[in-house]
Formats: C-alpha cells, sequence, structure tokens
C-alpha cells in the first residue's frame, strides 16, 4: 500500500462559491470530497495535512519555507508527497522545497505539486483532472519535485507558469 502525503495549502482548485458575495474565496476544502469520488479501492493511504488555505498570490517567502520544511517531514514517513497549491506561486513553493530537500541529502521521494486554473466547483474544472493525474504520478515517479498538472510531469528546477496557455512549461 503506497502511503501518501497530501498537504493542502489552498488555491483555486479549493475555491467555493460565497452566495451572500457572489465571489470564489479559500473558505472550506473541497479536497475530501474530491477524493471521496475517486476509486482508490484500498491502495493508497492518504494522510491529509491541512497547511493552509490561502491564494497564492497571499504567499510569502515564509510559506514557501513552511510548506517545504512541512515537505521534508512527511517525506521521514511517507513514500511520496502531494501538495494542492495555487498556480500563481507554486512555482516559489516548488524551488523553495528541491533546495530545502537538496541540503539534507536529496529527495526521499517524489513529491507532486498539483492545483487547478478553474475551481472545483466549476462545470469546466481541471481540478479533479490534476489531483488524479498527482495521485499517479507521486506513487510512479523516482524522487524528486514535480508539478503535474493538464496531463504533463515537468521536475524543478525551471518549472515556471505560462500565463499565456494557463498551463505550466519548463
Amino acid at each position: 500500500m503506497a502511503r501518501i502525503a497530501l498537504i493542502s495549502t489552498g488555491g483555486t482548485i479549493e475555491k467555493t462559491y460565497e452566495e451572500l458575495g457572489g465571489t470564489l474565496s479559500n473558505g472550506v476544502s473541497v479536497l475530501d470530497v474530491m477524493l471521496a469520488q475517486l476509486e482508490l479501492r484500498g491502495t493508497t493511504e492518504i494522510t491529509r495535512i491541512a497547511l493552509m488555505n490561502k491564494d497564492s498570490l497571499d504567499m510569502t517567502a515564509a510559506d514557501h519555507a513552511l510548506i517545504a520544511e512541512v515537505v521534508e517531514g512527511q517525506l521521514q514517513s511517507h513514500d511520496g508527497v502531494i501538495v494542492v497549491h495555487g498556480t500563481d506561486r507554486l512555482a516559489e513553493s516548488g524551488e523553495a522545497t528541491l533546495k530545502r530537500l537538496q541540503a539534507s541529502g536529496g529527495p526521499r521521494g517524489a513529491v507532486v505539486f498539483t492545483g487547478a486554473m478553474r475551481p472545483w466547483e466549476l462545470r469546466r474544472t481541471d481540478a479533479t483532472q490534476n489531483l488524479t493525474e498527482a495521485l499517479l504520478a507521486v506513487q510512479i515517479l523516482a524522487p524528486g519535485v514535480y508539478v503535474s498538472m493538464h496531463n504533463r510531469v515537468l521536475a524543478f528546477p525551471g518549472v515556471r507558469k505560462d500565463r499565456a496557455t494557463l498551463t505550466f512549461v519548463k
């Protein structure tokens, strides 16, 4: 059985619609609902860690460092780690995580960052696809730090968000 830590930090993937204000915001995590809809068939043990619930545009260097620290700790007891993250500053957290893991001897497992360009609550969301791909990727990739979105996996360093195509490139 694969032991996967799933760290949630917020971002578009977790935004929910607030009827009173007519806005999308990071209020309540929808990851448990998403996970319940997947056919994991007892082959994967997922430990959920709700680290923060922020739009990544509001993240600071301290937030990126905290994510890297928690990832490093979770790799001590898990086969891999998925970080659900906002796409605007995902690359900064990925680079910070790679740097921290390299400083301590290198990644002990795969670390996969993912998110969504459109919230899970929207009809045309990429959230479920990206989470599903990350769950598979973290189990088959070599130790390292990656982003998995839109049917692609890219290894850090050098990953960045391409705002013109709304995906990640290298």
